[in-house]
């Protein structure tokens, strides 16, 4: 927005945008974050000294998307799935990760740029992804359980990656001591989290019933997301494990339903500035760098998730039909694969960049067309054939 226009006004002409674009997209049935995305993309050169609060605003809607999530994940669900989701989870970083660092050593790039790039190919967009579940209503879908594991694995993976790729880039010096102090920070997070929800809020869960409706419980609330996310993020962590975990916290109280309706209305309206912040990130050069490299990745990408999907989905106990429904609801890449190509040189962010938006196109529509394909390939293939399955799981 124009440097001049007050922030009163850039806000309002802002959201009223967004209303615009929501509007629409439901008209047309298509997902809002496409809209959100293209209008960061268009306004990005407009922002001026704006970019700063709208970084923000970002952060917070997605700190509550995490915070919501966590909150429907109690400590014995997370140890339920823990242990179903592994099997699925290492095939996806070597599919992935490790396919996609020697896909560009295969193109000639170096071991560290080839590392930057397999990295960024890496993790789904839990926050599009989560978006799409919501919005096309399937989080109540048998996949919806085995999709949302494998996106807690991988974004406790990606920390991991962000901290190592940002000490080679930054020339610091990498060693076995360094990660392990990252691991070590992380299961303390994570094992703070779990101490306070077995010894703190389970105990409230009396108090949290007498007092929701009163008007300090949204304080309460959205005080413990922001404070346990921004813990995470002063440890050198990611803030969205911080919200996730703190939103598991508040479960083991028994009344996440209740609580989550204190946050939505708060989320609703800072989750689009994520969406819109993250079009701004994408930097489009005049000229596709690597259209070779480019177009590889991007096919295999899509079709590596795929594969993780429908496998996973089956070593996790879900049915062919619900499997296939998993995979092609994986492909779209996004702010954790902006956050890793940020530490990139320029050519590499403006590759970064397009394989991010093409990603998050393709995935997107693939998303949109799962369930009519997933019955397509149901009833060629797998239609009275049930199959082996390792785990007793849920059925499509």
């Amino acid at each position: 927005m124009p440097e001049s226009w007050p922030f009163l006004l850039a806000g309002g002409v802002t959201l009223v945008l967004f209303f615009a674009l929501g509007f629409a997209s439901r008209k047309l049935k298509l997902p809002s974050v496409l809209g959100f995305i293209l209008l960061g993309i268009a306004l990005a050169g407009w922002l001026g000294k704006d970019g700063a609060t709208l970084h923000y605003l970002a952060e917070i809607g997605i700190v509550l998307l995490f915070f919501i999530l966590g909150l429907q994940f109690p400590l014995q669900r997370m140890k339920d799935i823990s242990i179903r989701v592994w099997p699925a989870g290492l095939p996806d970083l070597v599919l992935n990760l490790g396919v996609g660092l020697l896909i560009a050593l295969l193109f000639g790039l170096n071991l560290v740029t080839a590392l930057l790039i397999g990295a960024v190919a890496y993790a789904t967009s839990s926050s599009i992804t989560l978006k799409m579940l919501e919005e096309k209503k399937r989080l109540a879908s048998p996949e919806a359980e085995f999709i949302l594991a494998l996106l807690i694995f991988e974004d406790l993976v990606a920390p991991v990656l962000v901290s190592f790729l940002a000490g080679v880039y930054s020339g610091a010096e990498i060693s076995f001591l360094n990660v392990g102090v990252l691991l070590v920070k992380i299961l303390a997070v994570t094992g703070g989290a779990i101490l306070i929800a077995l010894y703190g809020f389970r105990r409230l869960s009396a108090f949290v019933e007498r007092y929701l409706e009163a008007d300090f419980m949204p304080l309460l609330t959205i005080g413990i997301a922001f404070a346990y996310a921004g813990l995470a993020v002063w440890l050198g962590l990611s803030e969205v494990l911080g919200a996730f975990l703190a939103g598991v916290m508040l479960s083991e109280t028994g009344r996440s339903k209740e609580l989550e309706h204190l946050v939505v209305p708060v989320r609703h309206v800072t989750l689009p500035f994520f969406f819109f912040w993250f079009g701004t990130t994408i930097p489009l050069a005049e000229s596709i760098p690597m259209a070779g490299l480019l177009a590889v990745l991007t096919v295999w990408s899509l079709v590596a998730k795929v594969l993780v999907g429908f496998y996973g989905g089956r070593i996790y106990g879900l049915s062919p039909r619900a499997s296939v429904r998993a995979g092609l609801s994986l492909g779209q890449r996004g702010e954790f694969s902006a956050i890793i190509a940020a530490l990139a040189p320029p050519q590499l962010r403006a590759f970064s960049g397009v394989y991010i938006l093409f990603t998050a196109f393709a995935g997107i529509y693939m998303f949109n067309k799962a369930p009519k394909w997933a019955r397509w390939v149901n009833d060629r293939f797998f239609a009275g054939k049930p199959g082996p399955q390792i785990w007793a799981g849920k059925a499509s």
